[in-house]
């Protein structure tokens, strides 16, 4: 594994467990435009979910509005700080990755303004050497834009850089942008019981270092 420079992470359901702010979120942004409220698991089933656009499943649009970021910004905003909170030795393992000398970056469909946010609210943020997040490039996950920009940012080819996610978006990402991948399990996807994927931060950490 010491063959990368860079290991770029998902952050929802990778790093931080995010599950109900999202979902809270996405209902808060439903209710300003009048739509009752989805279920928690349907929302958190279909968030990761490469098959549909999600602008036109959650909010009955053709693509996301400027009105859909500044209120799911808003909320986001608001609570962090009471339902936010990191996976169980995640801060270990960035910790232990930095002194190991690899850079470390974030590639997040969520906007700047909330990964900021939740990043330094967690007291991660400083320990990032780049993020990349939706409303930075053309397209989100499972294009590959974030990643390449990431790679073109930190200077780092694509053979020596990691990606580590939770979904298929991020899978697709990464296959899109042609860096290898690392499947994780403790996030809020379900993935087919015959797939590889890693189950535990501590397994992580073992494989990485």
């Amino acid at each position: 594994m010491h063959r990368y420079e860079l290991i770029i992470f998902d952050m929802d359901g990778t790093l931080v467990n995010s599950s109900i702010t999202i979902a809270n979120a996405i209902n808060y942004v439903r209710k300003q435009l009048g739509f009752e409220p989805m279920d928690t698991q349907m929302i958190l089933s279909k968030v990761n979910d490469p098959t549909i656009n999600p602008a036109q499943f959650f909010y009955h649009a053709k693509t996301f509005a400027r009105d859909h970021e500044r209120w799911f910004s808003e909320y986001y905003t608001h609570h962090h700080d009471k339902e936010l909170v990191l996976y169980d030795g995640i801060r270990d393992l960035i910790e232990a990755l930095r002194e190991e000398g690899y850079k470390l970056a974030v590639a997040t469909n969520a906007y700047r303004k909330s990964t900021i946010e939740s990043l330094t609210h967690l007291g991660i943020y400083v320990l990032f050497d780049a993020i990349a997040c939706y409303d930075d490039v053309r397209q989100g996950k499972p294009y590959p834009d974030m990643l390449l920009k990431l790679l073109d940012e930190l200077h780092i080819p694509k053979e020596k850089a990691l990606f580590i996610g939770d979904g298929p978006r991020d899978a697709q990402a990464a296959d899109n942008a042609d860096i290898d991948y690392l499947m994780v399990d403790w996030g809020f996807t379900e993935h087919p019981s015959d797939l590889e994927v890693i189950r535990s931060v501590d397994a992580l950490k073992e494989k990485l270092l």
